[in-house]
């Protein structure tokens, strides 16, 4: 069964942002070292967040970046094969939103939309 394995909050201020969920649950938010082009990182201010250490069952890993449009906060769910995912969704009525993309050092990553307008992640971590 495929699991939520990674979150990313868009925000207007990420410095207040930070500090939000910061002071709110602890979070470890650092500038991001795993993007291969730091220069977009930087940018857009790509942030990693640790929630807490590694727990079976529990995500403890997310991502903060300044607000490009209206993003709301996104779930990326893991899953083993990118494609197979894709390949349903347009059969389910729901449509792909940005194709299948390698990102060097985290794996493939794609988004799609559900029927009813959500925006979902998919996401085949490096191994």
């Amino acid at each position: 069964m495929a699991n939520i394995a990674y979150f990313e909050i868009p925000a207007n201020n990420v410095d207040r942002a930070k500090h939000f969920y910061h002071s709110l649950f602890g979070w470890k938010i650092t500038p991001t070292t795993s993007l291969m082009d730091a220069s977009n990182a930087a940018a857009i201010q790509y942030h990693d967040i640790i929630t807490g250490p590694a727990t079976d069952g529990a995500m403890n890993m997310g991502g903060m970046y300044r607000r490009q449009l209206n993003e709301e906060i996104r779930n990326f769910v893991m899953v083993d094969d990118v494609d197979p995912v894709l390949a349903k969704v347009g059969n389910l009525n729901g449509r792909i939103r940005m194709p299948k993309t390698g990102i060097p050092g985290v794996g493939t990553v794609a988004i799609i939309e559900d029927t009813e307008g959500n925006s979902i992640g998919i996401w085949k971590p490096v191994h």
